[in-house]
């Protein structure tokens, strides 16, 4: 391997948070550890910051920091470029190729190529979706393609936009990018080790993860005792999911009969919750983690910090009021007027104070976060993108409430409940 531009996963000491960000290092700390997380090869901050010379535009990042409105866009545009199209720097190149016929040893193996930045998967600052992940990787060019697009994915106006409101220098922090045999998964989802009542809470739906993440589904939920006993499953609506198909993910129907059957057994959940806890004590504080199952065993694909909330103590008022319930996100009690979002076009209409209810909770929504008192979603769940972004602004959400848009009329006064997943409105 080239050490100065590309580290082993299973590399621990190498792999540091300064060398390969944070998401990685946790990675490679967890497979130390023995817990089950796929083989791979990080491109350093340093190859990051190779790329952004070669591509002559170190200045321009430093100038893009600061720069606002068309001036910032534009210098933006240019780094984006810049490190699309800029030559590769050789030893990058060469890293690549090593880690290309590394990795692709098992005779139609893909590659997953995934963000890793050094300002991500902090406590108070996850960027959940932020920047990019490319799936089935099974072409050279497409790999190096899709490294390019997560180092040009740092400088992107809605992680931009993210960083300013995080108070984060884009041109301090860098872009390291991990690559990992894909795991050819039957479900995927989310996990939580710790809630304010002490359980476990565990997300799945069929095939890879970005159903889940992205929102796209209501996910099966599975509420886990500390003794990984099985206290309740929730069956979601899972009626499609992704798969790797040849040339990268795609979108299928799930079959009508698995649409709300569980995607786990109670004893692939209790497994699975085990694995949580592990992955808990190896890190030494509650964790966020992905995860995948595929014919032979549960993965880990990511862990973060998580941030577990006090319950808070709704307005008993509220009790005689319509209800609706979905999936909590983890995060108190909020109240205002609901602004139905429909589109991207209505999210200009969301005014500080309001909830948010909408179809998709989509990353488009995170724009709108900081005006937001309450998010609401007939799709999605605990685990989702959005769901974390929620949680870390203390925003509480509920996802996955069916009819939502259908049922709260527009600028009712909703009580969002992110603990217990209880949405109420009266107007």
């Amino acid at each position: 391997m080239f050490p100065d531009v590309a580290v082993r996963l299973t590399d621990a000491d190498a792999a540091t948070a300064e060398r390969v960000g944070p998401k990685a290092a946790t990675l490679a700390r967890l497979h130390r550890a023995g817990l089950p997380v796929p083989d791979g090869v990080c491109l350093t901050a340093d190859a990051y910051r190779r790329q952004v010379a070669l591509g002559d535009v170190a200045d321009a990042a430093r100038r893009a920091a600061g720069a606002e409105g068309l001036e910032g866009r534009r210098l933006a545009l240019s780094i984006r470029l810049a490190l699309t199209r800029a030559a590769l720097d050789p030893a990058i190149g060469a890293a690549l190729d090593t880690a290309w016929r590394r990795m692709r040893r098992r005779a139609g193996a893909q590659l997953a190529v995934r963000s890793s930045a050094s300002c991500e998967d902090a406590a108070a600052a996850s960027f959940a979706g932020q920047f990019e992940t490319f799936l089935g990787i099974a072409e050279p060019a497409d790999l190096i393609t899709a490294v390019r697009a997560c180092w040009a994915s740092h400088w992107s106006p809605r992680a931009l936009r993210y960083m300013r409101a995080c108070q984060v220098d884009p041109a301090q922090s860098a872009m390291p990018v991990l690559i990992q045999g894909m795991v050819e998964a039957e479900a995927a989802g989310g996990a939580f080790s710790l809630t304010p009542d002490d359980h476990i809470v565990l997300t799945g739906a069929w095939g890879l993860g970005p159903a889940v993440a992205q929102a796209e589904v209501v996910p099966d939920r599975y509420l886990v005792r500390r003794d990984t006993s099985v206290e309740a499953v929730e069956p979601g609506r899972k009626e499609h999911l992704v798969v790797s198909a040849g040339a990268g993910p795609c979108w299928r129907a799930v079959e009508p009969d698995r649409v709300e059957a569980p995607c786990l057994t109670n004893t692939e959940a209790s497994t699975l919750a085990r694995l949580v806890l592990e992955a808990e004590s190896v890190l030494g504080s509650a964790v966020e983690l992905e995860w995948a199952k595929d014919r032979r065993r549960f993965w880990i694909l990511q862990s973060r910090p998580l941030h577990v909330a006090p319950r808070g103590t709704p307005d008993d008022a509220w009790s005689r009021y319509p209800a609706l319930t979905g999936q909590p996100a983890g995060i108190g009690w909020g109240t205002g007027p609901a602004c139905l979002v429909l589109d991207e076009r209505d999210l200009e209409r969301v005014i500080t104070g309001s909830i948010v209810v909408t179809q998709v909770a989509g990353p488009a929504l995170a724009a709108v976060l900081p005006r937001a008192a309450g998010v609401v979603a007939e799709l999605g769940g605990s685990t989702s993108h959005l769901a974390a972004l929620a949680r870390e602004r203390s925003i509480p959400a509920v996802l996955g409430a069916r009819g939502a848009t259908r049922r709260i009329p527009e600028g009712a006064t909703v009580a969002v409940d992110g603990i217990t997943g209880v949405v109420r409105w009266v107007g």
